[in-house]
């Protein structure tokens, strides 16, 4: 069947839509989004504006109109962080039902973890043992650890690349002052959950998942994406760490030049990767396997799990 899943992200809505049946792995058939940067449309109250929310509905319309124009079946409807933060979040997703009739499903932080980290898990089969799985999306990060497809561990901060760009980073460049005082928040908040995952020992394999971990895999020297899904990505700490201070000295448009550097991620590059390094260290990692399946797969495969079982 031909199932589409709706993702009202921080940073983007995003519509996949995948060819998929219990006990075989999704195959993609048409990505539809559009970039709105919830988590940065939030006013002084924490409220998304008017205008975002008449972007929302209209993304979405478009969203539901190429599901329609590609044969979708059903279309899995959730929201992350952006939305489940705003101030105003019921009356949001009201207008967005009594506008186009889509349903969206606010997932919890947890729920967002458990639920990348089931994708991890399955791309990457039994043989990788314990996993540690760590996802930095728009508005928060996801930090995930276990050994089945149910995580023995699962957290989520507020420690979002778009997020922490709009509340701590104004400059372009930014100032080196302001810099350091998002090193230390960051650092601080990811080092009070160290101890909750410390307890289970050692992963035998970290995998990050997420655009951020994408972008910085390829300044390190990964392969493009255009090189297929299955070829090994990793990022050493090491790369991250000389790439920070060069990240800080740019401006925007400088980042956007980079390789693997969309121009509506460039902006929240840095702020990214002084969490992915901040986590990388606290942890004690030294290298991540970068996975092409994250939240949007794992909802899928919960989805088709819940088929089987009926």
């Amino acid at each position: 069947m031909r199932l589409g899943v709706l993702d009202v992200g921080s940073n983007t809505v995003h519509l996949l839509v995948v060819d998929a049946h219990p006990g075989a792995r999704p195959l993609p058939a048409h990505s539809h989004k559009a970039e709105l940067r919830l988590a940065q449309l939030l006013d002084d109250s924490g409220a998304i504006g008017p205008e975002g929310v008449e972007s929302l509905i209209g993304v979405v319309r478009e969203a539901l109109q190429a599901a329609e124009d590609k044969g979708v079946e059903s279309v899995l409807p959730f929201a992350t962080s952006a939305v489940r933060e705003a101030s105003n979040a019921d009356d949001v997703l009201t207008r967005v039902r009594e506008e186009t009739g889509v349903e969206l499903t606010v997932l919890t932080g947890e729920e967002e973890a458990r639920l990348t980290f089931l994708a991890v898990r399955r791309w990457f089969g039994w043989s990788a043992g314990k996993l540690l799985v760590l996802d930095i999306g728009g508005g928060s990060l996801e930090i995930a650890y276990g050994i089945d497809e149910e995580p023995d561990a699962a957290v989520s901060l507020p420690l979002g690349a778009g997020r922490l760009t709009a509340g701590w980073l104004p400059g372009d460049p930014p100032d080196p002052a302001d810099i350091r005082a998002l090193r230390r928040h960051a650092r601080a908040e990811i080092a009070r959950t160290v101890g909750e995952f410390s307890r289970f020992g050692a992963p035998d394999h970290v995998v990050a998942t997420s655009k951020t971990f994408k972008q910085l895999a390829r300044l390190a020297g990964a392969a493009r994406s255009a090189e297929g899904l299955y070829v090994q990505r990793e990022l050493k700490r090491e790369s991250l760490e000389s790439w920070v201070p060069k990240l800080a000295g740019m401006t925007t448009a400088q980042r956007a030049e980079l390789p693997g550097v969309s121009e509506g991620r460039a902006g929240q590059l840095l702020a990214g990767a002084l969490v992915a390094e901040g986590a990388m260290d606290l942890f004690g990692v030294d290298t991540v396997e970068v996975c092409p399946w994250a939240l949007r797969e794992g909802v899928i495969l919960r989805r088709l799990d819940q088929m089987s079982s009926t």
